[in-house]
């Protein structure tokens, strides 16, 4: 694992502008694999820094790395993203691009972007940062390939906040869909596999969202609300003129049971309805000109409510069991969200800026990436395999730091030290 952790180090360091950003990143890069408990600059410095004396200007170099230096998060994310790819498409093709967005918790009222909102990582409206997410996913692997900070009109149009936390000047108020299909275009732009894109309502309820994905030739499977509002499309192919929702559409609906996986207590099971729809959009085109999609409904065991889903898939791989599997696969970035926080701190971030937050992620971003190549390489059944990543990294320990977290002295410089000089900006 040593060479190949210093072969994945090397590529990345290509991307970086000089020795010492290469350094730093290196010596991030360890902290954040490391067994140590809080995964910010200040610890990760003193893991590497025997000497106490020289761990306050340690400290500061690692800060000016994180908030200052300039390097490029975008090519850092994409060739790691294309690093873990490699392995991945060994064996399986990527299915599936999932878009999400995750909070991170905060106390005060400083960090970019903070301000009291919604986050599913709470299960309510908190004080927290959002950031929004593209992870690309094959039936036993996936990697998260890229984020963005949802800034809010609070942050992105306050001229005081945006000196303080140094928002650069080409960075304006974006929508979570609108951040999500920047990063979306990026990914396309950059030829990577292409998958089936997966979104919940907040982003399948958007109908610009949806469009520029088929402008790309992109298909879609995303939630809707049940207030989504479509055009019955008949078995002759005649579109309705009176829209209803897609709940009142339901209701003359046959629904039938389908499996789409084995779970640990049983098969995973719910019931489904499917019907020809166009949505209907004040947009200037004809009804009979719009493209047809399908709308997937949701019937789960024990609960009142239906669940809406609308799928661009053609015809000819709109099977009930393919399609409600594919639906399925956004549970994944639960699973990617709480490794990249528990086992590599992606919110232990303690700085309030923008570049920061940012440069901080990407080092986040990489190191799951490795870990996500070695699965892929090395494990006969992915993402099942291991309760978390901390599973994999103590088994084998990352590059040969098995006790990381527990530097002594200069027995703490082994395996990444051909990265980490002793003194890095």
């Amino acid at each position: 694992m040593e060479a190949r952790a210093e072969g994945f180090l090397g590529r990345i360091g290509q991307k970086l502008r000089n020795k010492n950003q290469r350094a730093s990143f290196s010596l991030y890069a360890t902290g954040l694999l490391s067994t140590a408990e809080r995964k910010s600059a200040e610890p990760i410095v003193a893991l590497s820094c025997p000497d106490p004396a020289g761990m306050d200007a340690a400290h500061q170099r690692m800060l000016h790395f994180l908030a200052e230096a300039s390097w490029d998060d975008r090519s850092v994310r994409l060739e790691a993203t294309r690093y873990a790819l490699e392995q991945i498409e060994e064996k399986e093709i990527v299915e599936a691009w999932i878009i999400d967005d995750t909070g991170f918790l905060k106390k005060g009222t400083h960090s970019v972007g903070v301000q009291r909102q919604y986050t599913g990582s709470a299960g309510k409206v908190t004080n927290c940062q959002v950031g929004v997410s593209l992870t690309l996913a094959s039936p036993s692997h996936h990697v998260a390939a890229d984020f963005e900070l949802y800034l809010p009109d609070t942050w992105a149009n306050d001229k005081e906040r945006r000196l303080e936390a140094r928002i650069p000047p080409g960075v304006s108020f974006k929508t979570k869909p609108e951040l999500a299909l920047d990063m979306i275009e990026r990914a396309v732009r950059a030829k990577l596999p292409r998958g089936l894109v997966l979104a919940d309502s907040a982003y399948g309820d958007c109908s610009d969202f949806r469009a520029t994905l088929r402008a790309w030739e992109l298909d879609y499977a995303v939630g809707v609300s049940k207030t989504l509002r479509v055009l019955p499309v008949g078995r002759d192919g005649e579109v309705a003129t009176k829209a209803v929702t897609a709940q009142e559409l339901s209701d003359g609906l046959t629904f039938r049971r389908v499996t789409w996986r084995q779970g640990s207590a049983g098969p995973l099971s719910a019931r489904f309805a499917f019907a020809r729809v166009v949505p209907a959009r004040d947009d200037g085109w004809k009804p009979e000109e719009r493209e047809v999609v399908h709308l997937v409904c949701e019937q789960r065991d024990g609960e009142d409510e239906l669940r809406f889903h609308l799928t661009s898939l053609p015809a000819d791989r709109l099977a009930s069991t393919y399609v409600v599997r594919m639906l399925k696969q956004r549970w994944r970035t639960e699973r990617v969200y709480q490794d990249l926080k528990e086992e590599l701190g992606l919110d232990h971030y303690e700085g309030r800026r923008f570049q920061g937050w940012h440069h901080h992620v990407s080092v986040v971003l990489a190191c799951s990436a490795f870990i996500t190549a070695e699965r892929a390489a090395f494990s006969p059944c992915g993402d099942d395999c291991y309760d978390d990543l901390g599973a994999e990294v103590d088994a084998e320990g990352i590059a040969g730091w098995t006790d990381l977290g527990r530097p002594q002295g200069s027995e703490a410089n082994t395996s990444f030290a051909l990265h980490v000089a002793p003194h890095v900006t």
